[in-house]
């Protein structure tokens, strides 16, 4: 791909740098003639995602300036990644093909292929660039679930098996306060919460009262959470996809911690992984986190955080998360069948708010929706970060072959 990438270098980094388009598929619908919009902000007050196509582009790398969010801060010394372009053999129904192929099929903001310490391939199109912070939509679920297991191996948080009203007395007695937080972690409280339900019912009910902050009955981030106190299962007992349920966690780690999800990050990871651009987190009425969504950060600064996790939360001989948590975090328990790959979904399985990968191999993936996905083979320490406007299924047949080519030794 050597061949087709421009030479625009961010600072400290080698020579060949990321390839610039600013066009891409479908670009009319996506807000091109009209300079890719940012939505206008009118439509905050509206729940769950409101952006239309044309808005996504502009919306998803401007989120600050849509809804309120906090910062959190690059590392001091920012950490640069090498660089060796690298052509990447791909076939797609048969046809030979090449990375930029691959982006003129999907609507795909940017996209890094990184092994190791090194950035083989770095891509953006419709004219978003390096400088850009782009949206992390359900990703930042998975960054809570670091969050947790970090508070843990501090002991602010005494186990995974202690219930959430055991830090937030604002919980106790409610269906969520008696649930463990490993339960919580493995989405398998057993709390009714319709994510999909009726055209997402209770993800807008909750998007309404607690990030909105209005309701004829309800105020506040903890009384948002518990409104839905129905037990319909036993909690670790069944998967079922529930975005309230990193919020509960979210909480937790406020009351635990003592400090701002935002924060705790920055102390703890941001600082800690070379981080060259400052992020950001949107927050809810009260000025807590959205721990289920809504960060944003630079596209080479996920994939730093790909790397952390490729090496088990060491960084350059740092141990900035526990490894044993993120191999527990990303492995299936003989007991909790029910999250294994074609179990807890179709294809994929489920760890502490990690998509765990099938096969026998250890691979895991943090997803959002519209595209977002960052996935991490530990064993070759390989890493693909996209971002995008709309999903496409051709990023798992894309993984395999990166997977293929580039997972050995």
């Amino acid at each position: 791909m050597a061949g087709v990438m421009t030479q625009h270098a961010a600072a400290g980094e080698a020579d060949a740098g990321p390839l610039y388009l600013p066009s891409g598929p479908s670009a009319d619908l996506h807000g091109e003639a009209a300079g890719y919009p940012i939505a206008d902000p009118s439509l905050s007050v509206q729940p769950g995602n409101p952006f239309e196509p044309k808005y996504r582009v502009g919306a998803f790398t401007h989120l600050d300036e849509i809804f309120k969010t906090r910062t959190v801060k690059r590392a001091a010394a920012p950490w640069s990644f090498r660089r060796a372009p690298t052509d990447v053999n791909y076939w797609h129904f048969g046809d030979r093909s090449s990375v930029r192929a691959y982006l003129a099929r999907n609507p795909v903001t940017g996209l890094i292929i990184a092994k190791d310490d090194c950035i083989l391939f770095e891509g953006y199109q419709y004219g978003r660039t390096d400088k850009n912070r782009f949206v992390s939509q359900s990703m930042a679920k998975s960054i809570t679930g670091l969050l947790i297991g970090i508070a843990v191996s501090e002991g602010k948080i005494r186990s995974v098996d202690d219930t959430a009203e055991t830090y937030v007395p604002g919980f106790a007695g409610t269906e969520y306060g008696k649930t463990r937080l490993r339960d919580l972690l493995h989405m398998s409280s057993g709390v009714e919460f319709g994510e999909e339900e009726d055209n997402s019912r209770d993800l807008n009910r909750l998007w309404r009262t607690m990030v909105q902050g209005y309701s004829l009955f309800t105020r506040g981030t903890i009384k948002s959470i518990i409104q839905f106190n129905k037990r319909i299962a036993p909690a670790g007992t069944r998967f079922f996809y529930a975005s309230i349920e990193p919020d509960v966690l979210g909480v937790v780690l406020r009351y635990a911690t003592g400090k701002t999800a935002s924060a705790y990050l920055e102390e703890k990871v941001w600082s800690q992984i070379g981080s060259e651009s400052d992020a950001s987190w949107m927050v809810d009425k009260e000025g807590y986190e959205i721990a289920h969504g809504f960060f944003s950060a630079n596209l080479r600064d996920y994939a730093r955080l790909g790397r952390l996790l490729a090496h088990d939360g060491s960084w350059n001989g740092n141990q900035v998360v526990n490894k044993q948590w993120l191999i527990d975090a990303t492995t299936v328990r003989p007991s909790d069948g029910y999250l294994s790959p074609g179990k807890a979904g179709p294809n994929l399985g489920y760890g502490y708010l990690l998509w765990l990968l099938p096969g026998t191999r250890r691979q895991f993936a943090l997803i959002g929706s519209y595209g977002q996905i960052i996935c991490v083979d530990p064993s070759s320490k390989l890493v693909m970060v996209q971002t995008s406007v709309e999903r496409s299924n051709e990023v798992w047949p894309f993984w395999a072959t990166l997977m293929q080519q580039f997972a050995h030794g």
